[in-house]
């Protein structure tokens, strides 16, 4: 099976607007994504911005990688004949993970190829799974998660009153103390080995206990729900675009009042972590697929349109997803860490998205770019390399 021109299109799209919301974690302490109190300001513009990002962005361009990723699934099988599908799916898969765990403790502790890595050695197991089936499923497990953290709300509660350890740790990871952000700062603007050690030990908390709690059914459900709408051809551009329209408008039409009701209740519970499962982690799931699935619509209907501004630049950024995303941590690690220019926790909150202007600006211009002259982003061709065992050629030949 050859490229699909509209699952590079769609997948370009979706890295550059992750960039919304990881810009935070890059820029200011961590606790600053979940809460806006923490650091970056919480006021004004700042206010602003994070009930756009919420509203909009946040889980929203998260949800349409991840259903890619599981999309890409029956792309990479196709190709293979069926006595080699196994070995060269786990052994890409496993690799996968071992860049996740690099680039987590290394450069960036806010990864998501790894947590990618681990739950697509399950996706295997759904190979043979019709489209109708592997939507239902999909729907089911992100149901199941909702229900997981609207009762996380009254467990906070329970935790809250209750105080000890097992409560710290949970105020560390969403409103830490002044001290523990100051210190946070310092290190993030000291030298690289003086924040390796903070780095990997917020890795760890993200590949272990953190993992099971908050992330694994949230990929796993994107993941299966993703294969199936692959497999229902809604990826592929291939369904009328009255299909896609009605999509478009029905996905915004349900998804962003119910993200607006979301960020204005747990605005008005004062940001406090009870009140963010109650409002903001239980309706996650449905607002997010529905403002997804409103992207995805208007995308669908621009590469059936053939916008050429629009489709050929976001369709070299998707073909070169993975060294896009590794290439965004290393200049955004540089750009805000005392390893280079030591610009963490000095930009507000809304002033940070000068920086994802100029970053996509270096998405959108390297990527054609490279691919004039060579068959696979850099990141591309060492994981197509190791996944075959051997080199693959990487040069454009001919005119």
């Amino acid at each position: 099976m050859g490229r699909i021109v509209s699952l590079d299109v769609l997948r370009g799209f979706a890295l550059l607007g992750i960039l919304l919301l990881n810009i935070v974690s890059f820029g200011l302490p961590f606790a600053a994504y979940l809460n806006p109190t923490v650091a970056g300001g919480a006021t004004g513009a700042n206010l602003t911005v994070w009930y756009l990002a919420t509203i909009f962005w946040d889980g929203k361009m998260r949800a349409i990688f991840s259903m890619l990723f599981a999309a890409s699934f029956d792309v990479f099988l196709a190709g293979l004949p069926e006595a080699d599908r196994a070995k060269l799916y786990y052994r890409r898969t496993l690799w996968l993970i071992v860049f996740g765990l690099l680039h987590a403790h290394l450069l960036w502790s806010g990864d998501i190829l790894y947590p990618y890595g681990v739950i697509g050695l399950l996706l295997y197991l759904f190979r043979q799974w019709p489209a109708r089936k592997l939507i239902w499923t999909g729907a089911a497990i992100l149901l199941l998660h909702s229900l997981w953290n609207l009762g996380g709300s009254s467990m906070m509660r329970e935790m809250q009153q209750r105080g000890g350890e097992e409560w710290a740790q949970i105020e560390r990871l969403f409103a830490p103390s002044p001290q523990v952000v100051e210190e946070q700062i310092r290190t993030h603007r000291g030298g690289y080995l003086a924040s390796l050690g903070m780095r990997s030990r917020d890795a760890y908390e993200f590949e272990g206990p953190l993992f099971f709690q908050y992330i694994f059914l949230d990929v796993l459900g994107m993941f299966v729900l993703g294969l199936g709408l692959a497999r229902a051809g809604v990826f592929d551009a291939s369904r009328s675009a009255r299909f896609y329209a009605v999509m478009a408008v029905t996905g915004f039409a349900l998804g962003l009042p119910l993200n607006y009701w979301a960020a204005a209740q747990w605005h008005a519970a004062g940001f406090g972590i009870p009140a963010y499962f109650g409002y903001i982690a239980s309706t996650q799931d449905p607002g997010r697929f529905l403002v997804a699935a409103g992207y995805i619509g208007i995308v669908m209907l621009a590469v059936q349109a053939n916008v050429g501004w629009f489709v050929q630049p976001l369709a070299a950024v998707g073909r070169m997803a993975l060294s896009n995303y590794l290439l965004t941590s290393l200049l955004m690690t540089l750009f805000f860490d005392g390893t280079g220019l030591g610009q963490f926790a000095r930009w507000e909150r809304a002033e940070l998205y000068r920086v994802v202007l100029g970053m996509w600006v270096i998405n959108l211009t390297w990527s054609p770019l490279w691919l004039r002259y060579f068959r696979y982003g850099p990141a591309e061709w060492v994981w197509r390399s190791l996944t075959y065992w051997r080199l693959q050629p990487l040069r454009r030949t001919g005119g």
